[in-house]
């Protein structure tokens, strides 16, 4: 598993650590049922932190991404609610959408650029 902190980002350590977990997800880098490292060993490797880890893993939990099994430790494990996650996309593009019109990207530039990101990761799986 390939994790890549940013120390020097803005964004905080556990929200990069969440958004890598889920691009492995997409990319198929991570599969369903697949264990994560423990919390300690994670922690260890990247340098942060144990508590950062855990509070990433509970997101992800909380999200639907794993579960968390006492014995076992994290889990990939999609919870798929359709109608949740479009509603979550939806708030979420919105936003992103928002700041690249405010920064003069057309529609053909976001459509040529989703249909890229999204044929990256079909390839993937």
């Amino acid at each position: 598993m390939i994790i890549e902190i940013d120390f020097n980002s803005d964004e905080a350590i556990y929200v990069q650590l969440c958004n890598q977990i889920i691009l492995g997800i997409a990319t198929s880098q991570f599969r369903e049922g697949e264990q994560l490292p423990s919390v300690r060993q994670l922690a260890e490797t990247i340098g942060i932190n144990m508590h950062t880890v855990n509070k990433a893993y509970s997101i992800l939990q909380q999200e639907g991404f794993v579960k968390i099994d006492r014995r076992r430790g994290a889990i990939i494990a999609i919870d798929i609610d359709r109608l949740q996650a479009l509603s979550e996309a939806q708030s979420e593009l919105a936003v992103v959408l928002a700041r690249a019109i405010c920064k003069g990207i057309g529609r053909d530039d976001i459509h040529a650029l989703v249909d890229k990101l999204y044929d990256n990761y079909e390839q993937s799986m």
